[in-house]
C-alpha cells in the first residue's frame, strides 16, 4: 500500500512539474509584436549606419571637389589674375556681358551710321608651322553697317586672327520678313579683286581693322579667364551647400 502511495505522489510531482516547465517555456518565448519590434528596431539600426557611411562618403567627396577648386581658383588668381574689362576701344564702346560667350561693341560714324559688332569668344583654332605646333585661336564676329533706324543693314561675316581681320562674306540683311533662304551673295574670296580692296577699305574706315582684332583676342583672353573662375566659383558654392 504505502509503494501505491510513493507511486501516485512521484506521478502528480512529475505532472505539476511538467505543466510548470510548460508554462514557463511559453512565458519565455517572445510574442509576435515582440519579435515585430525587434526587427524593426534592428532594420533601423541597419538603415541608419547605411546612410551615416553614405554621408560620410559624400562629405568625403564633396570636400574633395572644394578642395580641387580652391586650389585652381587660388592658382588662376595668383599666376595670372583677369583684369578689370575696358569699356572703350578706339572709337567703340565695348558692352561685356559676363556669363555669356558674346561681346558688343557699337559706335556712330559720320552723320547717319551706326555701326555695331557682335564678338564670340573663341570658337576654333588652326595650328601653323612645320609641326603644327603653333596654334593660332579664331574669333567670329558679325558687323552690321545701318543707315538710319529703318535702314536695312550691310552685314559683314569676319573672322579675327591674332594679328588680322579677314571678311567671308558680305549680304544685305533684311530687318522685317527675312526669307527662309536668302540669297547672300558668294564668299567674299571669290569677288573680284579690286571690289574686295573696296570693301575692306569700307571697314577700316570705320575702324573694324586688324588693330580691332588684335584688342579682340587680348580682350577675350581675358574674358576667358574671367568667365572660368566666376564658373568655378558658382560651382563651388553649390557643392559647398
Amino acid at each position: 500500500m504505502a509503494w501505491l502511495m510513493k507511486l501516485g505522489r512521484k506521478a502528480c510531482l512529475s505532472s505539476s512539474t511538467t505543466h510548470f516547465l510548460k508554462l514557463h517555456c511559453r512565458a519565455c518565448q517572445p510574442s509576435p509584436s515582440a519579435s515585430r519590434f525587434s526587427f524593426s528596431r534592428e532594420l533601423f539600426a541597419k538603415n541608419q549606419t547605411r546612410h551615416y557611411i553614405s554621408r560620410m562618403h559624400k562629405s568625403a567627396f564633396e570636400d574633395h571637389i572644394l578642395r580641387l577648386l580652391r586650389s585652381e581658383i587660388q592658382y588662376e588668381m595668383e599666376v595670372a589674375p583677369p583684369k578689370e574689362a575696358v569699356s572703350v576701344f578706339s572709337s567703340f564702346t565695348v558692352e561685356d556681358r559676363p556669363g555669356e560667350q558674346w561681346l558688343r561693341l557699337r559706335r556712330k560714324y559720320g552723320d547717319n551710321e551706326d555701326i555695331k559688332i557682335e564678338v564670340t569668344m573663341f570658337d576654333g583654332f588652326q595650328r601653323s608651322g612645320d609641326k603644327g605646333e603653333d596654334v593660332q585661336m579664331h574669333i567670329s564676329l558679325i558687323v552690321d553697317v545701318c543707315k538710319g533706324d529703318d535702314s536695312n543693314p550691310l552685314e559683314f561675316i569676319c573672322s579675327a586672327w591674332p594679328n588680322a581681320l579677314v571678311i567671308r562674306k558680305v549680304f544685305m540683311l533684311k530687318r522685317h520678313k527675312m526669307p527662309p533662304k536668302p540669297y547672300i551673295g558668294p564668299d567674299f574670296v571669290e569677288l573680284d579683286d579690286e571690289l574686295q580692296d573696296a570693301l575692306q577699305e569700307f571697314l577700316e574706315a570705320r575702324g573694324v581693322n586688324d588693330e580691332l582684332a588684335i584688342f579682340l583676342h587680348q580682350y577675350m583672353m581675358n574674358k576667358d579667364k574671367a568667365e572660368y573662375i566666376h564658373w568655378m566659383e558658382k560651382v563651388k558654392s553649390f557643392v559647398a551647400k
